[in-house]
């Protein structure tokens, strides 16, 4: 039985890795292998177990508490994810984004890349680096007009953007489903991982800024920077970011899950984007300046009509998959295996970042919470937010980030392969060398 329930995980897996071939979105099979696995275990009535982290070891449970427990621990991630959606489609609602083109006022090529790959990382650490892509290549659009030159900037976006998120707790979906889990915390994280992290932008952006693409001058003039839509954009925009960045602190100082800060987060959001809202203003109209012809209508219910709901059901089928074969204990065994065959778990964990540019990396990352045991802040978990953040740069379709800018500037996947490809490998490798460097000599001496 074991066998089928391993050949329906590859085909969901399969299915998914070949979204694009096969034209249907990745949440499909992600719903429909999770239902199957845990029907087959509930229809065979399979031993389920849950993992003693302290013990090292399975011990039995039964299923509808095994579920219980995986679908809270899931719920966890979703009801988090849903409240930074919300606040940054907030932010989206007022244009607050708008300012951040303000702080483009060069011509250079070269200042560009910088300024661009600056704004990735920062950005990409407090919003995702998914939304931080979608800001960054929308204002790239308005500045650059030669498409070739764009596509350029659009791949060390990709590159930046996931090393941005890849040092913070909220950065990236699997450094959060990490943090979530209790693998690791927000100060550690930051400690271990941003070092790493800005060699791994660094590095790539240095090589780069020699390419004929960077050099000279913008044959076009900078677009004059346009006002946000509403009055608020600006103060919309730095609370937004502000209540994002205040989660961590609530988690440190309450010991609450992050969930429950991000509501609190949301709420006060919220609060001023009504209250801002209620001044007259619209999309197409500020107070002064004439009747509000859109209507007024909640911003929060317009934002939460926007949030990414397809995002929400691949992650609650994917996590609840992989959950199916930790019950199993398969993954328990598997990583015992793993470890027997290459005792060096940095050679693994590498692996993974480079297996992650092929497959998703929230079930890669998932899968490892089921496989090792290791307690809090082991510079594992560490070493797994890095690699799983950075490593999905080395194909276009091996992150989020790259998956909305291959959408948005229509990139072609050999084009990305043969141009980029091996600046994000030079990159991670850099980073890989600087994180053990940084673990064995400096923070273990």
């Amino acid at each position: 039985m074991e066998t089928i329930i391993i050949i329906v995980f590859l085909a969901g897996y399969l299915a998914i890795t070949l979204e694009h071939n096969l034209k249907i979105d990745k949440l499909i099979p992600a719903l429909a292998m999770m239902a199957i696995l845990w029907a087959i275990i509930a229809l065979t009535h399979m031993d389920v177990f849950e993992v003693n982290t302290e013990l090292r070891e399975l011990e039995p449970t039964h299923l509808d508490e095994i579920l219980l427990h995986h679908l809270g621990k899931t719920a966890e991630i979703l009801v988090f994810l849903l409240g930074a959606m919300t606040i940054v489609e907030i932010i989206d609602y007022f244009d607050g984004f708008a300012t951040i083109k303000g702080f483009i006022r060069t011509k250079s090529k070269r200042k560009l890349l910088w300024l661009f790959s600056i704004l990735a990382f920062i950005l990409s650490a407090i919003i995702d680096n998914l939304t931080a892509t979608i800001v960054l290549i929308t204002i790239l659009q308005k500045v650059i007009k030669d498409r070739d030159t764009r596509l350029w900037f659009a791949g060390m976006i990709i590159i930046t953007a996931n090393a941005g998120g890849a040092w913070s707790p909220i950065g990236d979906v699997t450094t959060t489903m990490l943090w979530i889990a209790n693998k690791v915390s927000a100060l550690q994280l930051v400690e271990h991982v941003l070092l790493p992290s800005i060699v791994c932008m660094v590095v790539p952006v240095l090589i780069a800024s020699r390419f004929k693409a960077f050099t000279g001058s913008l044959d076009n003039d900078i677009e004059t920077v346009e006002e946000p839509k509403s009055k608020y954009g600006a103060t919309m925009l730095y609370l937004g970011l502000s209540a994002i960045v205040f989660v961590p602190f609530f988690k440190t100082v309450t010991h609450l899950p992050p969930y429950v800060g991000m509501m609190l987060s949301l709420a006060v959001v919220a609060t001023f984007a009504e209250i801002y809202s209620n001044s007259k203003f619209s999309l197409s109209n500020v107070e002064g300046e004439g009747d509000d012809t859109v209507g007024h209508h909640s911003p929060v219910h317009a934002s939460l009509s926007k949030i990414e709901l397809p995002s929400i059901l691949f992650f609650l089928g994917i996590l609840l998959a992989v959950a199916a074969l930790e019950s199993l204990g398969m993954l328990f065994h598997y990583a015992e295996g793993l470890n027997e065959a290459i005792p060096n778990t940095d050679i693994v964990v590498m692996l993974f970042g480079i297996g992650s540019a092929v497959i998703d990396n929230v079930p890669l990352v998932a899968a490892s919470l089921g496989m090792f045991s290791e307690p809090l802040d082991n510079p594992l978990w560490h070493f797994i937010a890095y690699s799983a953040g950075t490593g999905g740069s080395m194909l276009i379709i091996g992150s989020a980030a790259g998956v909305v800018a291959m959408g948005m500037e229509k990139i072609d996947f050999f084009w990305y392969f043969k141009n980029i490809a091996w600046l994000a490998l030079i990159g991670f490798v850099s980073g890989a060398i600087t994180f053990i460097l940084l673990r064995d000599f400096v923070l273990n001496a």
